[in-house]
């Protein structure tokens, strides 16, 4: 490292399996961090509910924990949906003009039909299959990350969400984690600051 950078930051990018908390302290009948990731003294960047999947962040660093989660940086999250049915273009205008949900309106939303990812694993446990009704996916792409959001976003046009996997945060992604993986990246805050631009 550079002597100029006293100070070093860890980042640990984590593939979080369906059924696993934000946090390191299981809750019911939900698992926890601590049970994957054995360092020490890091704090979830973006938080990601249990029955989601994909890229969660942590590190020791404050402001670097900031300028993730705080949607005031606008660092855009890349999220896959699977959702009930197919959606057209003008559901999804919807979404790409800025939804009003009950308690906000969401910002406008990058969105596009995706074909199912390639690399993506199965879940498990899978998601409910019914014959009848087929389901696609979706890229979502937002800066704001609510509770809930984006399953929020996609009901209020008529698609619940059945699956949803974070893919990226700003240009850090899931790239060759599978499931329950984990690495950490060390460095100063400035040396971070490229890794996560949009």
């Amino acid at each position: 490292m550079p002597s100029e950078s006293p100070h070093v930051s860890r980042i640990v990018f984590f593939n979080k399996p369906y059924g696993v908390l934000s946090q390191f302290t299981p809750e019911g009948r939900w698992r926890a961090l601590a049970e994957f990731i054995p360092v020490k003294d890091v704090y979830v960047a973006g938080r990601l509910d249990a029955d989601s999947e994909g890229l969660l962040l942590l590190t020791d660093d404050g402001k670097l924990q900031a300028k993730i989660a705080d949607p005031r940086h606008k660092l855009e999250k890349t999220y896959w949906a699977q959702v009930e049915g197919r959606p057209d273009e003008a559901a999804l205008d919807r979404l790409r003009a800025g939804i009003a949900l009950a308690d906000f309106t969401a910002q406008p939303a990058r969105v596009r039909r995706i074909d199912e990812p390639a690399r993506l694993w199965p879940r498990d446990p899978p998601i409910r299959y019914r014959a009848a009704i087929p389901t696609s996916w979706l890229e979502i792409r937002i800066a704001e990350g609510k509770n809930r959001q984006v399953r929020r976003m996609t009901a209020a046009i008529g698609y619940p969400t059945l699956r949803l996997v974070r893919a990226a945060v700003g240009s850090a992604t899931l790239d060759g984690l599978a499931p329950g993986q984990w690495r950490q990246i060390d460095g100063s805050y400035k040396d971070l600051q490229g890794k996560f631009n949009e």
